[in-house]
């Protein structure tokens, strides 16, 4: 799986629209394969289109005020991006962060109850595309 790099890879994924929500987190999708009304200047933004998938992470600091749990946050996402990568289809994804976790609830910045939550929801997230998928 390759990451997202630059502003413009991330702002035509996010034009692609919202495959999946949940209570924190929203997916974005931009499909790779060529179709009659895509524009190729898109497609050659990720390569070769249909090889494998693409992901990026955002985690406003609007929403995770701490480096620290936004960092953790990404690599929770591309932690369970690599873990469902065979099951994705080839498409470019952006997983967003879009509310905050509660701090009275996860005091800790960097903690293993918080650490789970974005598991748990990263894994419904994920899941849901994944299912659409298969056949």
């Amino acid at each position: 799986m390759q990451r997202l790099k630059t502003r413009v890879q991330f702002q035509a994924v996010m034009a692609g629209g919202v495959v999946s929500r949940t209570a924190h987190f929203a997916l974005h999708r931009l499909v790779l394969e060529p179709s009659p009304g895509q524009e190729p200047p898109v497609l050659a933004l990720f390569g070769v289109p249909g090889t494998e998938p693409w992901l990026g992470a955002m985690a406003p600091k609007r929403w995770a005020r701490r480096a620290v749990t936004r960092n953790a946050i990404k690599r929770q996402i591309y932690a369970m991006g690599a873990a469902v990568e065979p099951r994705l289809p080839p498409a470019a994804f952006v997983v967003r962060l879009r509310a905050a976790f509660d701090r009275q609830q996860f005091v800790s910045a960097d903690s293993g109850p918080l650490r789970q939550a974005v598991r748990a929801e990263l894994q419904q997230l994920f899941g849901r595309v994944a299912s659409q998928v298969q056949p």
